[in-house]
């Protein structure tokens, strides 16, 4: 039988179970991370293929919707279908001042074949298509677990695991695969994280605060990525978003096919 006083004896310390909390939440928050990384690796690799693949077209409707305008405006004369015109054209038409913005998509020549083809409808590369792969998926998860930032106490080891981890993520946003492989080696091979040592009361409730605001700010992160169209589009087909694209592409087709008709129409009534 164990007396009150061994049962006292072998209860944890308030710091001992501040520490496992820390652990817990400190676990819990790298996890949520890793989640909010990987939607958002989605999300700009979804958005890079929607731009590239779909861009043109929308472009070739505005213009096409701009030219409708000015031949209806032109057959009747009218003012407020004047106005319209306008209005569609401006809405084609560069803005002032974007030549700045253009630094690397033009030369002396003007735009380059990649840039000018964007800007109409001429055919356009295929877009790259960056999604990792389930092993990338598995390797980077694994790699953001161990060399976390958040796990290491002393300044010097956190600035060389923030260091390290930006290469990670650099690596699964390009889904490179074999170089995800190559960090996890290097990781392994590298000094091993020293283990935090007991904290203060304190130190541990301000660690937990902390852990907890920045909780909140990944769910704010988390939540506008969620709130954007392009999040919207992956959540209507996440198995398979290339099909959607393909659907909304054949869409445009029929648009455009649409708007040539009746400008032509509209051109052969003149």
């Amino acid at each position: 039988m164990t007396t009150p006083e061994a049962d006292q004896s072998q209860a944890p310390r308030p710091e001992e179970r501040l520490e496992r909390a820390v652990r817990a939440a400190e676990q819990a928050l790298i996890d949520y991370e890793i989640a909010v990384e990987t939607f958002r690796v989605e999300v700009e690799n979804f958005s890079r293929l929607h731009d590239q693949k779909l861009g043109p077209m929308y472009t070739r409707l505005e213009e096409l919707d701009a030219r409708i305008a000015e031949a209806k405006a032109a057959r009747t004369g009218d003012p407020e279908d004047i106005r319209l015109a306008e209005e569609a054209r401006a809405r084609v038409m560069p803005i002032p001042g974007v030549e700045e913005l253009l630094n690397g998509w033009m030369d002396g020549y003007g735009l380059f074949p990649e840039a000018s083809a964007m800007l109409t409808d001429q055919a356009v590369r295929p877009p790259e298509r960056v999604r990792p792969s389930e092993e990338a998926r598995k390797l980077y998860r694994e790699l953001a677990r161990k060399a976390h930032p958040d796990l290491a106490q002393e300044e010097d080891e956190r600035t060389r695991r923030e260091e390290f981890i930006t290469r990670v993520n650099a690596a699964y946003a390009r889904g490179d695969e074999a170089l995800l492989r190559e960090l996890a080696e290097e990781w392994a091979a590298g000094p091993a994280p020293a283990e935090p040592g007991p904290s203060r009361s304190e130190e541990l409730y301000a660690r937990l605060e902390w852990l907890a605001q920045r909780k909140e700010l990944l769910t704010l992160i988390a939540r506008e990525l969620e709130d954007t169209a392009i999040a919207a589009m992956l959540r209507l087909a996440p198995d398979d978003p290339d099909a959607l694209l393909d659907e909304i592409a054949e869409k445009l087709r029929a648009d455009v096919a649409e708007r040539e008709a009746e400008l032509a129409g509209l051109l052969g009534q003149e």
